[in-house]
């Protein structure tokens, strides 16, 4: 094969914790009878709350053909490549097994919002039965440690408790206790992973997404400060990073295979196509990727997530931004050429059929 699938798992696989019927079928297309795969095949998830090895084993019950962790990319898996805060103190943000995570990316010294909270409990007021009932000396705590940089994974479960803190620490220079500082611009760095506004579950209408609180974070810091709030990174889908990665997991998954061709074309099923960040934002990662070798990104977009096939579309691309409203990320430009998907199919086993035609491509 000279092409490589990425495949979406909300809404294209699943919806929820539900199996889309079409998957199991589109899968057993993919592999030979010894269970191994006939092409390259990536699994490209804006997940955040669990490791690699956990989402494999659940895609491979899933799908009835073996999975392996090298085989599946988290929003959080770039964080591998950024090496420099490593052994830095970072504050994380998100749910599931955090520590789990953040170790195993590579990160040594994490701190949950948990920890950081039991540590200045004056600091979490919204609500009153978590205040505590009787006053603490924080002179001394918050010298314990600082926080050089904040990671967010995902959407936490007390939105309240996590923009706050989260504030508290970019506002005082990783010293959460401390005074307030505005002048302490720009502030520690923020890496976000998984933008999506909302995603698709059980539910006949969308949900909330990690997108939604960092709308809700970046609104609030603008508010208190009048400034915006910068990110040394922006990971999962749509991001060129992760696209970038995404590919380069891939070529690794052809090189012990007798496949002598070049991956010339990446199929990305139920997402589009990259979008690229708006130029003031430094790209520091990129000497850590090798560059991308295939030529095409194809996008097939699938019927059985949040895209709605009997929604109004503008009649004119060029009205697009005033027609049709951006879901996307604030710092990602807005290209109607790159929303619109190269190909549009009702689920994921006509997406397969699909490739495989346009490839002329028979197992």
């Amino acid at each position: 094969p000279s092409f490589g699938f990425l495949f979406d798992i909300d809404g294209v696989l699943v919806r929820g914790k539900t199996p889309i019927p079409a998957a199991r079928t589109a899968f057993q297309k993919l592999v030979n009878s010894q269970g191994q795969f006939l092409v390259p095949v990536v699994f490209v998830t804006n997940a955040g709350n669990c490791l690699r090895q956990k989402k494999a084993d659940q895609l491979s019950h899933l799908l009835g053909v073996p999975i392996s962790q090298d085989q599946v990319m988290m929003s959080h898996s770039p964080l591998r490549m950024f090496k420099r805060y490593h052994e830095k103190c970072v504050l994380v943000s998100g749910q599931g097994p955090l520590l789990d995570i953040a170790q195993d990316l590579g990160f040594c010294q994490p701190i949950t919002i948990e920890t950081l909270r039991e540590k200045h409990p004056l600091l979490d007021a919204v609500d009153h039965d978590r205040r505590p009932n009787v006053l603490h000396f924080q002179e001394q705590l918050h010298r314990l440690f600082s926080l050089s940089a904040v990671v967010l994974f995902g959407e936490p479960v007390r939105w309240e408790t996590s923009l706050q803190l989260i504030i508290d620490v970019l506002l005082t220079s990783g010293y959460p206790g401390n005074p307030y500082h505005h002048e302490n611009y720009p502030h520690i760095p923020v890496l976000a992973c998984n933008m999506d506004l909302m995603w698709v579950a059980e539910a006949q209408s969308p949900r909330f997404g990690h997108g939604t609180f960092m709308v809700c974070l970046e609104n609030i810091y603008k508010k208190i400060t009048g400034k915006e709030l910068k990110y040394e990174a922006l990971m999962g889908k749509p991001s060129r990073l992760t696209y970038l990665y995404a590919e380069q997991l891939l070529r690794a998954q052809a090189l012990p295979r007798p496949w002598h061709r070049p991956i010339h074309t990446l199929y990305a099923v139920g997402g589009s196509a990259a979008l690229s960040q708006d130029d003031d934002v430094d790209h520091g990662w990129e000497n850590q990727l090798a560059p991308a070798a295939a030529a095409h990104c194809r996008s097939v977009l699938v019927c059985t997530g949040v895209y709605n096939p009997h929604a109004e579309v503008p009649v004119e691309t060029r009205d697009s931004v005033t027609e049709a409203v951006f879901h996307g990320h604030r710092d990602f430009r807005f290209d109607p050429g790159l929303v619109e998907p190269d190909h549009i199919v009702p689920d994921v086993d006509a997406a397969v059929d699909l490739v495989f035609q346009l490839e002329s491509f028979a197992p």
